[in-house]
């Protein structure tokens, strides 16, 4: 394994990242693979970067790495590293944690917290849900829908799914969900479900698990599980060490979409609520990431550096709305937020694909393939 992770560096890869996280499944549910690594492993797998000093570190915490196990990490490797999540969340020690990240760059090491200028929002559904299966009730859903309509529609049932979702630390937050989709009833879209819930004198649960067996099971929730204090997530913005990240890069492509976070950071955080200036915003998106990742004439406009450059209007510069396509394969869907407010213009290494607001065709875009897959013929 640490050969693999070498010849990766040597032939060119930019760097090594895992991920610990008990949310992330396989088929089947198991655990990926680097949730069972624990921390001598991942020091052992970082070793080749120490030993070519070269190469970025990105460690996602959160079970066999504790957080407080990355600054340990990033001292043996000695290479820049990012870690997270750095959220705003209930039982998530956020302070504490960007003090000891402080502390480790007052000391000399190049280690950068991540967060979002985005409140994590992700979209349930009743059919595949999420974040829901941490509780039992839901974890045992069973995968034939018809089987599963009648277990949730069964009092029981839902009896001792309420216990569940009030328990302990990580009890559920009925303030933080609202109608996302809803076909039938779409009246409904952008209702709190505690409101729904008190219109129908009913619990938070019943409201919502009506709603999606109204909607065949088809209706989404939005649920914001993280950043929503805006005071608090002020301090993370402003701090430095701390990245702003956190897009998941297409990873759960129905259920969320930040790929929008940089003109959110420029309408929401800069123009509405004056937390950044324009130009340290700016660099927070270019500059900043691009120095991390040690990619060398990127990030700045200076001559001899590739001109991927964006234009907007600093008054409309905003996140726009995200929309739901099907376009994958098997009619497969995503999230998409392609209709930001504000871009003028957009050049990726000096070849405009967005001209006045208007998206270049597909045979004008710069993008090449890196390597082929060869046909089987």
């Amino acid at each position: 394994m640490q050969a693999l992770v070498g010849g990766a560096i040597d032939a060119g890869a930019i760097g090594f990242s895992t991920s610990s996280n008990p949310t992330h499944r396989g088929a089947g549910g198991k655990p990926v693979p680097s949730r069972l690594a624990d921390l001598d492993e991942l020091l052992a797998l970082v070793e080749p970067l120490r030993q070519r000093r070269r190469g970025v570190l990105s460690v996602l915490a959160g079970e066999r790495i504790a957080h407080r196990d990355v600054f340990t990490v990033q001292r043996h490797a000695a290479r820049p590293m990012t870690w997270m999540p750095m959220l705003v969340m209930p039982g998530f020690p956020h302070d504490e944690l960007l003090a000891a990240n402080t502390e480790a760059r007052g000391a000399g090491h190049d280690i950068w917290a991540q967060t979002t200028c985005r409140p994590i929002v992700f979209q349930e559904n009743l059919r595949a849900p999420f974040t829901l299966p941490r509780f039992a009730a839901f974890a045992e859903l069973p995968a034939d829908i018809t089987a599963r309509v009648a277990l949730l529609r069964d009092p029981q049932w839902r009896r001792r799914a309420e216990d569940e979702l009030a328990a302990g630390d990580r009890a559920m937050d009925w303030d933080a969900m609202s109608v996302a989709e809803h076909a039938t009833e779409p009246e409904l879209v952008g209702r709190r479900i505690v409101d729904i819930a008190a219109a129908r004198a009913v619990t938070p649960l019943a409201a919502m698990v009506d709603v999606a067996l109204a909607d065949g099971l088809a209706a989404r929730f939005d649920v914001a599980v993280a950043n929503r204090d805006v005071d608090a997530v002020t301090a993370l913005l402003q701090a430095p060490g701390v990245l702003i990240g956190l897009a998941d890069s297409g990873a759960h492509v129905a259920q969320l979409c930040d790929a929008c976070f940089s003109s959110e950071l420029l309408g929401t955080w800069v123009r509405e609520r004056g937390v950044l200036g324009l130009e340290a915003a700016v660099r927070r998106l270019t500059t900043e990431p691009a120095t991390f990742l040690g990619l060398a004439d990127r990030g700045v406009l200076a001559q001899g550096a590739f001109a991927d450059i964006c234009v907007f209007d600093p008054d409309t510069i905003a996140p726009g709305p995200l929309r739901r396509v099907h376009d994958f394969p098997a009619n497969g869907e995503r999230l998409t937020a392609d209709r930001p407010g504000g871009i003028r213009h957009v050049l990726v290494n000096g070849t405009p694909i967005v001209r006045d607001g208007a998206d270049a065709a597909p045979d004008q875009l710069p993008g090449r393939v890196l390597r082929s897959i060869p046909d089987p013929t």
